[in-house]
């Protein structure tokens, strides 16, 4: 780790960012199995609260290995690296006071707990939100046909399949998408942002 770095103390603190931006920031961050319903669960819910005037932003798990996180592979010693990253990003986003989702199958409870007490260290929000699907049903949606190329021995380390999926023990928010519609999980997580006073 760098020595020679100074931490610059930002010009506008946090509750003046909030009360100009009449918005408190907080990360929402989606964990489950591929083809469990993340992204397409963010991104309606990303379309929902821009259409509310909520200043909202989406990491995903796809789109950030095209960019900041490129150099990284799938074993364990990467995917924990790709969540410290998402991790200190999204830690970002929601200090401007956005309410960023991240949809990352986030494999591993620990990693997940270092996201969080990121957030915790820096007095910000996280709410983890457990998209649950049975594999059974992630594999018959298999929108990539990677559950497939897995199966087949294609695919090596393989979330569900040849490597760990450890589910949230104590999510904030627990979504059934093989029984609940992406409108009915939107309106789930709405309902929760509406409470906590986010939106």
């Amino acid at each position: 780790m760098a020595t020679n770095i100074t931490l610059h103390p930002g010009s506008i603190n946090q509750s003046e960012r909030t009360q100009l931006l009449q918005q408190r920031g907080v990360t929402v961050w989606f964990t489950g199995l591929s083809a469990s319903g993340k992204s397409t669960i963010a991104c309606a819910l990303e379309q929902h609260l821009i259409h509310l005037k909520k200043f909202s932003y989406r990491l995903d798990g796809d789109n950030i290995r095209f960019g900041l996180n490129k150099d990284l592979g799938f074993d364990e010693k990467s995917r924990n690296e790709n969540i410290r990253r998402i991790g200190e990003v999204s830690k970002l986003f929601a200090d401007s006071c956005c309410i960023c989702l991240t949809a990352f199958i986030s494999p591993y409870r620990a990693d997940r707990a270092v996201a969080r007490e990121l957030h915790a260290a820096g007095g910000l929000e996280f709410i983890e939100v457990f998209v649950d699907a049975p594999l059974e049903v992630v594999e018959q949606r298999d929108p990539k046909g990677l559950y497939k190329k897995a199966r087949a021995g294609e695919i090596k380390d393989f979330t569900g399949i040849s490597a760990p999926y450890e589910a949230p023990l104590e999510p904030e928010i627990h979504l059934k998408t093989g029984e609940s519609s992406i409108t009915e999980c939107v309106q789930i997580i709405t309902e929760y942002l509406s409470k906590q006073g986010y939106i």
